[in-house]
């Protein structure tokens, strides 16, 4: 069996992989019919690891000391080697699965990012 290079049976098969192949994306954005995820709750001060991490919304009010070389003044959760996110006054941070903390807070756990 020979294959010409002008068959249209073969054509046809190769511009129908190709049309599928590229609709992939679009049809996942179709067919997709779950619910975005909504932003994490805030971290309470009152949640159980955050009190026994001293977890303050605000770090002027957290119990700070000299850590890792950096002045207590200077540690934050925005500036901590934990948080999750550039950007944005709550952000997620990998102490507090599921919850976010506040960029302005800190807590025990707080490390100088690399």
């Amino acid at each position: 069996m020979t294959h010409r290079p002008d068959d249209p049976r073969r054509r046809r098969a190769l511009s129908t992989g190709l049309a599928a192949v590229a609709a992939v994306p679009f049809a996942n954005g179709l067919l997709d019919r779950h619910a975005r995820a909504a932003d994490p709750p805030h971290l309470s001060e009152d949640d159980p690891a955050a009190s026994a991490l001293k977890y303050r919304h605000d770090a002027a009010d957290a119990p700070r000391t000299d850590k890792s070389g950096v002045p207590a003044a200077d540690q934050y959760c925005h500036n901590c080697k934990f948080i999750q996110a550039d950007s944005g006054q709550w952000r997620g941070c990998q102490i507090f699965p599921g919850k976010a903390v506040n960029a302005d807070g800190w807590c025990t756990s707080w490390l100088p990012q690399a």
